[in-house]
């Protein structure tokens, strides 16, 4: 058993992904916490309170809490957080303290926790395990539309060089921290996402409409993320502007703050004349989602940069095929041709093409959904988790010169 202090500053696992910053990370954390409380792992997930009435602790299950630190105003966009790390810091050093917790091992989640996560490294002594979950320099190589600053890449150089190891979800993120990053590759370890194949599982398709109050005309087009730029959702929408099959639209993610940037969306698809299409759904809860992607024909990952595309992975695992752009993650996700289809161009016309050869053919969407199911039986959360877990028991050993392998973990669960 292992005591971790997980770290994860800028977005809580009690946001709903989809909304703000919240994304693939939460259902990471979730998950992978849930997956190792099983094995009598004990986290505490330490996090930036974004609401006064969000209590200090909230437990989670028997093995893991969310401790929310104060650090500023709790109404911060992502971009102001880092202003306000020293005071998280000292606001979860003063937890440890008060509360007399060891840990033996802290993993952090994005950039932003891994400063954090570096600096208790140095006061606890305690190994560190880093995820970036993306890299500003991969994103910027890859043209994001709203290119990351210099101060994200020079942190995350800095806390890459002495982080004991850093988990990346893809091969492309690999290479990106030895080439550019200088990581020595025997410090990272490619251990992809995963998902919950009970929960995401193949229905019947006329039923997912029915419980979502969807009729059964026009096939529908689905895309699922948060509601900015780098999702290139503005793409996807001159995309199915030159479909000829009929079609319908549906855009799952963000809430009321996300508005204006819908309100730009919607202007644009009434601009390309398939307003009436296009139907804008705030995001839903994760457990909601299996019925969105089986109502669905297709579902579209357009983004500029992924650097895993937990949507892929969900949607596949509904048997609904792929239509995703060739970058970073979604690479290693879905299989070109197979469970799905990879666009090396970031333009409209090669997503449409795809897009008018699965909608006009039920039976390769079909041919296709059963694949991308099977593809997917890998990703199974128990196998992410033992071998993060694996990591943990060798840099804890390492550290406290004990061990803590699978031999004791047998023990402790006998």
């Amino acid at each position: 058993m292992c005591n971790i202090a997980v770290i994860s500053v800028h977005t809580s696992p009690l946001a709903r992904p989809g909304t703000r910053d919240s994304g693939g990370l939460n259902v990471y954390i979730g998950e992978l916490s849930r997956e190792l409380g099983r094995r009598y792992h004990r986290m505490d997930i330490f996090t930036r309170r974004s609401d006064a009435a969000t209590p200090e602790i909230v437990d989670v299950d028997a093995n893991t809490r969310i401790i929310s630190v104060t650090a500023g105003p709790y109404d911060l966009d992502k971009e102001q957080v880092r202003l306000y790390l020293p005071e998280f810091l000292r606001g979860v050093i003063a937890f440890q303290e008060r509360t007399a917790a060891r840990y033996d091992l802290i993993h952090s989640h994005y950039w932003l926790s891994a400063w954090v996560g570096q600096a208790l490294k140095r006061r606890w002594q305690t190994p560190h395990v880093i995820m970036f979950h993306t890299l500003g320099e991969a994103k910027n190589r890859a043209g994001a539309v709203e290119p990351e600053p210099a101060y994200r890449i020079e942190a995350e150089r800095e806390v890459a060089r002495d982080a004991d190891r850093i988990v990346c979800a893809s091969e492309g993120e690999r290479e990106v921290l030895e080439r550019l990053y200088c990581v020595p590759p025997e410090r990272i370890a490619v251990i992809p996402c995963g998902v919950d194949l009970e929960r995401f599982a193949p229905l019947d398709p006329a039923a997912a409409r029915s419980e979502l109050g969807l009729d059964n005309g026009a096939p529908i087009v689905l895309f699922v993320g948060r509601i900015e730029p780098l999702k290139g959702i503005d793409m996807l929408l001159q995309a199915v502007a030159r479909l000829e099959t009929r079609f319908r639209l549906m855009i799952v993610g963000g809430d009321e703050k996300d508005s204006g940037r819908r309100a730009g969306l919607a202007a644009l698809a009434r601009e390309l004349e398939i307003g009436e299409r296009v139907e804008f759904v705030d995001a839903v809860p994760h457990d909601q989602l299996p019925l969105y992607y089986n109502a669905a024909a297709v579902c579209v990952i357009p983004s500029h940069y992924e650097s895993f595309g937990l949507v892929a992975l969900e949607a596949m695992a509904c048997g609904v095929p792929v239509v995703a752009s060739d970058v970073g993650g979604l690479r290693d996700t879905v299989r070109d041709g197979q469970t799905g289809y990879l666009v090396p161009w970031s333009c409209p016309e090669p997503f449409a093409e795809r897009l008018e050869l699965l909608l006009g053919n039920q039976e390769l969407r079909g041919s296709l959904g059963l694949l991308a199911r099977s593809a997917v039986e890998r990703f199974r959360w128990s196998e992410v988790a033992g071998r993060v877990e694996d990591i943990y028991h060798e840099l804890v050993s390492r550290y406290r010169g004990v061990t803590v392998g699978s031999h004791a973990y047998e023990d402790s669960a006998s």
